[in-house]
This record gives structure tokens, C-alpha cells and sequence, in this order.
């Protein structure tokens, strides 16, 4: 029993107990599941789509109290709702925030990815931050928890580059990345059907219109970017497809990896440019 514990894995691909020495997994079928490339932080991932959801919120979280320490002077308390505890906009734009002024006059594309995890005070974070912790478990369960992350982070990235094509001066928040989940589950519900898909897409659909009506009432919402990153979830959702037809591959979580990788770059690297910069 010691011997055979010792020489048995979780396959990376399906996580099924089995043998090191499979040549190939008995469940997925994936090829030599044994091997040491297919057994690192990269190709194995995480245990639980908790550990992913949990980690994009506390960066969320991180980026905004930094934003706050760049403050040139303490944020105060104001009448406006919106603009309780907010960071200045050159304290955004050290972090990298994005828009026609930042990329063609500051900083350039990395912003793209930097600004999906900025806001721009206490409201915005906290509104941003429900909502992606009610829809990522739900495209979670119905993508993968890999396939959830290279959607939220592509559709950011989309979104924020057509509201600069759009000519959208300076723009953060994550809300273009969350549209991007909404986008899928929307996707998902309708192309499920039946009484589970069908509810799916009447309440993921009722955020969506939500947030497009709140857009218009507001003043400052890049709708633009809510709008791609919609269009954006949905392709993504259709082309990577979801656990009722593909299960997720050896190749999302390389991508998913990847994305979290360029997505710890960026980061650092906007806090390390903004603290020298200060």
C-alpha cells in the first residue's frame, strides 16, 4: 500500500487518482500524465476556483489601497457617495490607468491590463467586487475555473481597447473584465437552453441590461468598455466553450497561467513605476 501510494498522482488533466507510470491517463487519455512538465504550479493550477476568485479580489483590493497611499494629500470624506475615500487621478495615472491620454501620452498598452484592477473610490470597488464574486462562481462551474480567468482577463483588455478606439480619455475599474463574464454566461444560458439555461440567461441577462441602463443615468461610465467586454465574454464563451461540451485542457491552464503571470508583471511593475515617479 506504501509503494503504490508513493507512485500514484493526481492526473494534471482530470485529476483523477493514478499511477506515475502510466503511459497514458485511463480517464482523459492524456498523454505520459507522469511526466515532471505536466506536474508544476503551471500545468497542475489550483485546487478550487475560490483560490482564483479570492486572489483577483484581493489584488482588486491591494491596487485600490495602494492607489490611496499615493495620495499626494489624505482622501476625505465627501458628500458625494462616488467619491468617498477616492484616489486622485495622478495617483491613478501612476498606476496605470488607461485611455487615449495615458496610452499615447504616459505609459502605452500595458495599461490595458493595469487598469482593470484600479477604481476609483470606495463604492466602485465594493459594487465591482460583489458582482465579480456572484457571476465568477458561476462561470466557474460551467467554463472552468481556467477558462473563467482567461475570460475575465481578455475581455478587460478588449473592452478597455475598443473604448480607446472609441476615444475614451481616462478610464479604470474592473467592470469591463466582469461584462466579459456576464458576456459568457449569457452565451452559456442561451446555447444550453432548456429551464436551467434559459434561467441563467433571463438573470445573467437582467444584469447585463442593469448595468447598460446605470451607464446612461450615470455620468462617466465608459459604457464602451461594458459594451465590448460583453461582445468580447461571449465570443470567448463560444470559441473555449464550456464543461457540457470540452472539458478544460492542458492548454486553458497554460493560457490561464500565462495570463496570470502577465497580469502579476504588469502590476509590480506599475507600482514600481509609480513609486519612483512619486
Amino acid at each position: 500500500m506504501t509503494s503504490r501510494n508513493k507512485n500514484s498522482i493526481l492526473c494534471p488533466n482530470c485529476r483523477k487518482l493514478i499511477s506515475a507510470d502510466e503511459s497514458r491517463c485511463p480517464y482523459c487519455g492524456i498523454s505520459k500524465p507522469g511526466s515532471w512538465w505536466k506536474n508544476n504550479l503551471l500545468t497542475q493550477g489550483v485546487s478550487s476556483a475560490d483560490q482564483i476568485i479570492k486572489a483577483v479580489i484581493y489584488a482588486n483590493i491591494g491596487m485600490y489601497i495602494i492607489s490611496l497611499l499615493f495620495n499626494s494629500r489624505l482622501p476625505g470624506l465627501s458628500f458625494n457617495p462616488f467619491y468617498i475615500l477616492s484616489p486622485e487621478n495622478r495617483s491613478l495615472l501612476l498606476l496605470g490607468a488607461t485611455g487615449t491620454i495615458p496610452v499615447d501620452n504616459v505609459h502605452g498598452w500595458w495599461t490595458l491590463v493595469s487598469a482593470n484592477y484600479l477604481h476609483g473610490g470606495i463604492l466602485h470597488i465594493l459594487f465591482n467586487m460583489f458582482a465579480f464574486s456572484q457571476i465568477a462562481p458561476l462561470v466557474s462551474r460551467e467554463y472552468g475555473v481556467y477558462r473563467m480567468f482567461i475570460i475575465y482577463t481578455l475581455s478587460g483588455i478588449i473592452g478597455f481597447r475598443i473604448s480607446y478606439l472609441a476615444g475614451v480619455a481616462f478610464t479604470i475599474g474592473a467592470s469591463a473584465a466582469i461584462c466579459g463574464l456576464i458576456g459568457a454566461a449569457i452565451y452559456y444560458g442561451k446555447s444550453r437552453g432548456g429551464t436551467y439555461g434559459q434561467a441563467i440567461y433571463r438573470q445573467i441577462g437582467g444584469w447585463a441590461l442593469g448595468i447598460m441602463l446605470f451607464g446612461f443615468v450615470v455620468p462617466g461610465i465608459n459604457n464602451w468598455g461594458h459594451a465590448a467586454g460583453i461582445l468580447a465574454g461571449a465570443v470567448l464563451g463560444f470559441f473555449m466553450g464550456y464543461n457540457e461540451r470540452t472539458k478544460e485542457s492542458l492548454l486553458h491552464k497554460i493560457l490561464a497561467g500565462s495570463c496570470a503571470i502577465i497580469t502579476a508583471i504588469v502590476l509590480c511593475w506599475a507600482v514600481a513605476s509609480g513609486i519612483s515617479s512619486i
